[in-house]
C-alpha cells in the first residue's frame, strides 16, 4: 500500500486499484485534486491494473466540497479562479479519459465538487443509507460549479432535471438518482462488490460523451423546447429570486445553455470561464462570509458564555397559541420537545393543537397550573405591555426557581418585562420571526441583571431547535425590528415625499427585498405601527427610537382614511376578493405625487442605505457585539438583500467613501436621518 495525504491507494489481487478518500468527511481541496491527477498517470500508465475504485473511508461521507471560507476574505482575480476550476476540471476529466473503467460507491453524502468527482467515474453505486445523498447547493452562496457538474449532469439527466439540480439544490436519494440516471446500480448496503464486478466485466470504458454520435438527452439549444422552457422557468425564478443581482444564476444558465451545445473538453473550459467571471466578483466573497462563515460560527454558539454545562429543555412551555406561539410548539413537537400549549380558552389552545401535526408530545390548557414542571417557558401573547406583565407573573408563580422564562416580544424593553418574573437573572427575550418553521433565526435579546447561565442555556436551546442566533443587547426595538422599522419607514417617507408608490415597491424589490415597504405594513397593520409608537411614547422612550418618520403618514392612514391594512379591509392596498392586490388608487390623492420621480437606483439605495445606517447605529451603541451579527441577522431575519451579505457588506460592495457621500446627499434632500454622526 502506497500512501498520500488526501488518497490510500491499494491494488488487489483481482488488479483492481482501490482509491479510498480519506479524512472524516474527505478532505475534497486542491491538493485531493493534484494527488488525484498523480494517480490516475500512474494507474492509467500501468498495464497490470484493470480498473480503478473510488470509495471514501467516512461512512458517512463519500466526499464534500471545495472549502470557500477562505473566499470571504481573499476573492481570488478572473484568472486566479479560472486557473482553480480548470485544475479540478483537467483532474476529473483525465479520470474520465484514462481508458480504464472507473467505477465509485457511494456510501454517504456526495456534494458539490465531491457529486462532480462522482460524475467523472464511468460507472455509481449508491446505497440506500439515510446518509447517502447527491446534491449541488453551492448557488446558495453564489457559486456556480467548478468541475463539471454544468456538464455531466445535462449530458446525463437532460437539461431540465438538470437544472434543478443545479438551481434549487435538490438533494436526491439512490433511487431518485437512479431514476434520473445518475447513478447506474442501488444496494441497500455494500457497493464494492457491485462496483468490483463491473469493474472486471468492463476492459476499457468512454464516457457516454465522448462516443461518436451522443446526444443530450431531449435535446440542447434552441432545437429543444423542454430545454428552453427550462431556460426561461430558470431565468424567471431566479430573476424573481435574487432581481439579477447575483451574477451566479444567469452564469450557471449561460455555462448549461452553451456548454451542452460543444464538445466536453470546450464545455469545461466554458464552465470554468463563467466560475470565474462569478468569484472574480464581490457579490460571491460577501454571500459566502455570511451565509456560510457567519453562519456556521453562530450555529456552532461562538457567543456562548463558557463554564455551564450544556443544558437541554425537555418540557417547553408556551403562553400564546397564536400565529407565532403555534409555530414555536410545532418546531419544539418535532424536535420531541414536549410541549405545553397555553391559551386564553382550552378550545382555542386545542384549536392550535389540531393544526400541527403530529401533535402527541403537545399538551393544550388554559391552566397556568400545567406548566409547573416546564425548563422554559415562553411568552407569545399580544404586544401589549399590561397584557405581558400580567402573564409573565402568573408564570413566575407556578414554575420552579430553575426554570428559565423567555418573552417573544419584537418592540418591548426585556429589562422591564424582566421585573415582572421576580427573577431577572432567569428571564431572557427569544425573538422567533414568522413563519416560525421557515425563518431560521432566532434573536436572543440580553438584559441586565440576567445571568451568564441563562444565556448559555438560551443558545443551547436554539441548537435544540436548529434555529440559528445572535445575541444582542436589550435596546428600544432590539437589533431586527429597529434595523426594519426604517425600511418601513423609509417607503411610508418616499410616499410623503411625493414619490409614486408603484416606484417605492418595484424598487424595493428590484433591490433584493422580499417584499415592498408599503405592503408589508399593509401585511404586519399600519395599525400596528400606531400602537407601536404610542406604546413607546408612554413608555417615555428616548425620541430617536420612537420612529417618527413617518408617524404622520401612519396616523393619515388609521384614523383619518380608516385603512388600517390588509386584517381591516385594506391599507396602501385594495384586496379585492378572488383577485391580486393592488395599490389603493386613493393615494395619489392623499399623497400627491411630485413632477419629478427619483430615478429607480435612488430609491433603491435609500431603501438599503437606511437600513445599513441604522445597523452601524446599533453597532455604535453595543446593541450587537460585532458586524456578522447584523449581517447575518439582517438576512436570515428581515430579507435584508442576500446577495449583498447583509448591511454591512453592503457598505462594503457600494465602498465606503461613496456611501459616506451619498448619505450627505440624502440628509439634504431627505432628512437629517441620514446623517452619519
Amino acid at each position: 500500500m502506497t500512501h498520500s495525504t488526501r488518497i490510500d491507494l491499494a491494488v488487489g489481487s483481482d488488479q483492481i486499484a482501490v482509491l479510498t478518500l480519506q479524512g472524516s468527511p474527505p478532505a475534497v481541496d486542491a491538493q485531493f485534486f493534484a494527488e488525484l491527477s498523480q494517480l490516475t498517470e500512474k494507474l492509467a500508465a500501468d498495464t497490470s491494473v484493470r480498473g480503478l475504485l473510488l470509495q471514501s473511508a467516512d461512512p458517512r461521507v463519500f466526499a464534500d466540497g471545495l472549502p470557500l471560507a477562505d473566499l470571504a476574505e481573499k476573492p481570488l482575480t478572473l484568472q486566479e479562479a479560472y486557473a482553480a476550476s480548470q485544475l479540478i476540471s483537467s483532474a476529473l476529466r483525465r479520470l474520465e479519459t484514462c481508458g480504464k473503467p472507473v467505477a465509485c460507491v457511494i456510501d454517504g453524502r456526495a456534494t458539490n465538487e465531491g457529486f462532480e468527482l462522482a460524475l467523472a467515474c464511468h460507472f455509481r453505486v449508491m446505497t440506500r443509507k439515510t446518509t447517502a445523498v447527491l446534491t449541488m447547493p453551492n448557488l446558495r452562496l453564489g457559486v456556480t460549479p467548478a468541475a463539471g457538474a454544468t456538464q455531466r449532469l445535462p449530458r446525463l439527466a437532460g437539461i431540465p432535471a438538470a437544472l434543478k439540480i443545479l438551481i434549487e439544490g435538490e438533494s436526491l436519494t439512490a433511487d431518485r438518482a437512479a431514476e434520473l440516471k445518475l447513478v447506474d446500480r442501488v444496494v441497500d448496503t455494500e457497493g464494492a462488490a457491485s462496483a468490483r464486478e463491473w469493474i472486471l466485466s468492463t476492459p476499457t470504458r468512454q464516457a457516454p460523451w465522448d462516443v461518436k454520435g451522443f446526444r443530450v438527452p431531449g435535446g440542447v439549444g434552441c432545437l429543444a423546447p423542454h430545454a428552453i422552457e427550462s431556460f426561461q422557468a430558470g431565468t424567471s425564478r431566479q430573476a424573481k429570486a435574487t432581481s439579477r443581482n447575483d451574477p451566479a444564476p444567469p452564469a450557471l444558465l449561460a455555462a448549461v445553455f452553451e456548454g451542452t451545445q460543444l464538445p466536453m473538453d470546450t464545455a469545461l473550459r466554458i464552465e470554468s470561464k463563467y466560475r470565474a467571471r462569478v468569484l472574480s466578483q464581490p457579490v460571491a466573497a460577501s454571500r459566502i462570509r455570511t451565509g456560510l462563515v457567519y453562519r456556521r460560527a453562530a450555529e456552532s454558539l461562538a457567543g456562548r458564555p463558557a463554564g455551564y454545562p450544556l443544558r437541554r429543555i425537555g418540557c417547553l412551555g408556551i403562553i400564546g397559541a397564536g400565529l407565532m406561539g403555534s409555530g414555536i410548539a410545532r418546531v419544539a413537537a418535532a424536535k420531541s420537545i414536549n410541549v405545553v400549549l397555553l391559551d386564553s380558552t382550552l378550545a382555542a389552545a386545542e384549536k392550535a393543537r389540531a393544526s400541527i401535526q403530529p401533535n402527541q408530545n403537545i399538551q393544550a390548557t388554559a391552566d397556568f397550573t400545567a406548566l409547573a414542571n416546564c425548563d422554559l417557558v415562553i411568552e407569545a401573547v399580544f404586544e401589549q405591555r399590561a397584557v405581558k406583565n400580567d402573564v409573565i407573573g402568573r408564570v413566575a408563580r407556578v414554575v420552579g426557581r430553575a426554570a428559565l422564562i423567555a418573552t417573544n416580544t419584537s418592540t418591548l424593553s426585556v429589562g422591564s418585562l424582566a421585573s415582572a418574573s421576580g427573577n431577572p437573572a432567569r428571564f431572557i427575550g427569544l425573538h422567533f420571526f414568522s413563519p416560525v418553521e421557515r425563518m431560521p433565526l432566532l434573536e436572543v435579546i440580553v438584559a441586565d441583571g440576567m445571568a451568564d447561565s441563562t444565556l448559555a442555556q438560551a443558545l443551547d436551546f436554539a441548537a435544540q431547535l436548529g434555529k440559528t442566533p445572535i445575541v444582542v443587547q436589550d435596546s428600544p426595538g432590539f437589533y431586527t425590528s429597529r434595523v426594519f422599522g426604517t425600511y418601513v419607514d423609509e417607503g411610508m417617507a418616499l410616499l410623503a415625499e411625493g414619490v409614486a408608490p408603484a416606484l417605492i415597491e418595484n424598487a424595493a424589490r428590484l433591490a433584493g427585498m422580499p417584499i415592498g415597504p408599503l405592503a408589508v405594513c399593509d401585511e404586519v397593520s399600519i395599525q400596528l405601527q400606531l400602537a407601536v409608537h404610542e406604546q413607546a411614547v408612554a413608555d417615555a422612550v428616548p425620541r430617536k427610537f420612537q420612529r417618527l418618520t413617518a408617524i404622520e403618514v401612519v396616523r393619515t392612514m388609521v384614523e383619518k382614511l380608516q385603512r388600517p391594512g390588509r386584517r381591516g379591509g385594506g391599507g396602501f392596498y385594495d384586496y379585492p376578493a378572488g383577485a391580486p392586490k393592488r395599490l389603493w388608487k386613493g393615494l395619489s390623492e392623499h399623497f400627491p405625487m411630485r413632477s419629478q420621480q427619483p430615478s429607480v437606483d435612488e430609491v433603491k439605495r435609500r431603501l438599503l442605505h437606511i437600513q445599513a445606517l441604522e445597523s452601524v447605529r446599533c453597532l455604535d451603541e453595543n446593541v450587537i457585539s460585532a458586524p456578522r451579527d447584523g449581517d447575518l441577522a439582517a438576512v436570515l431575519g428581515i430579507g435584508f438583500p442576500a446577495w449583498t451579505g447583509g448591511p454591512f457588506s453592503w457598505i462594503n460592495l457600494v465602498g465606503e467613501r461613496r456611501f459616506r457621500n451619498e448619505c450627505a446627499q440624502f440628509a439634504i434632500t431627505a432628512g437629517p436621518r441620514f446623517e452619519l454622526e
